[in-house]
């Protein structure tokens, strides 16, 4: 039943963040980036601040541990969350979604240049795929580009502060339970982003009357893709390793393209849908590696102690 648990969680944090690249475009419809952003992680950070009280739980963080929750929430939310939000205010949610989820195929270049672990030839040829699979979604058949240059960017800024971030994550993941991690991150994270929304976002925010279905997108954000989601993320990373839980993440962006066509109406070329299958074939090809990498890792422990 335990492994069991761990793989539903698996499927809704998969779930919640397909969903959130839908309710941030919807949100964009009143509100910017920042103000977005802003939001999402101070709604997300009270909620799970409450259930810590509630719960009785409370963990204190331990002073040599403060670098690495001020560095983790620099990548994670602030670095990631202007990529993500800004490349979605130029790119559709779906193609965001999938560009977004080649995050697994970079992870073993950080950890090659950040920890020596080996890099394989299939783990290189899963990221050449995976670009291919990109340069299908954002190119024609003349070769112009589809999508903007500028979404595209902002989309691998996130990407790059994603992987840079998982790192630290494993670190504090093994020291603190996955709702104190990620409510100390939001918390942090929004004190990041307070002087720019004062400075950029403040006036147009107060200006803005939403509607209905534009608050409930930013509480779903807060409460399912900032709090719930990340949670579950941690809760899975420490209990299958980050690259058996990235193997899951794969389905975020077909959970978003699947949502986005019915919810936002978006179209899909037979190049576009071509491009999204040759992505999730080369992130699954890389993760196949990773995933053998950590059996012989776990046989090589065990063939020492015996």
């Amino acid at each position: 039943m335990g492994k069991t648990k761990v793989h539903i969680a698996a499927l809704f944090f998969t779930l919640f963040w397909g969903m959130s690249f839908v309710l941030t475009k919807i949100v964009f419809e009143d509100y910017k980036p920042l103000t977005t952003v802003f939001l999402r992680l101070i709604i997300s950070f009270s909620v799970l601040f409450l259930i810590i009280t509630i719960s009785c739980k409370a963990e204190k963080i331990k002073k040599e541990d403060l670098w690495l929750f001020l560095l983790s929430s620099f990548f994670n939310p602030f670095i990631y969350f202007i990529g993500e939000s800004y490349g979605l205010k130029y790119v559709s949610a779906s193609v965001s979604a999938f560009i977004i989820a080649t995050i697994p195929v970079f992870t073993p270049i950080a950890a090659y240049k950040i920890f020596g672990e080996r890099l394989s030839v299939t783990n290189i040829i899963g990221l050449f795929i995976s670009f291919f699979g990109i340069g299908l979604i954002v190119f024609n058949v003349n070769t112009e580009l589809t999508v903007s240059p500028i979404g595209i960017t902002f989309l691998f800024l996130g990407v790059f502060s994603a992987v840079t971030y998982t790192v630290f994550l494993k670190k504090l993941s093994f020291k603190y339970k996955p709702v104190t991690i990620i409510a100390w991150q939001n918390l942090i994270g929004s004190l990041y982003f307070l002087p720019f929304f004062l400075y950029f976002d403040l006036r147009d925010f107060l200006s803005v009357r939403p509607e209905g279905k534009v608050i409930f997108a930013v509480i779903g954000l807060g409460v399912f893709a900032s709090s719930f989601a990340f949670v579950l993320f941690t809760y899975v990373i420490r209990n299958i390793g980050i690259s058996r839980t990235n193997f899951y993440a794969n389905l975020v962006p077909v959970f978003a393209a699947i949502i986005a066509y019915f919810a936002l109406g978006e179209s899909f070329t037979i190049m576009k849908l071509v491009g999204m299958t040759v992505i999730v074939a080369g992130v699954i090809l890389s993760e196949m590696e990773n995933n053998k990498t950590i059996n012989d890792k776990r046989e090589n422990v065990i063939h020492k102690r015996s």
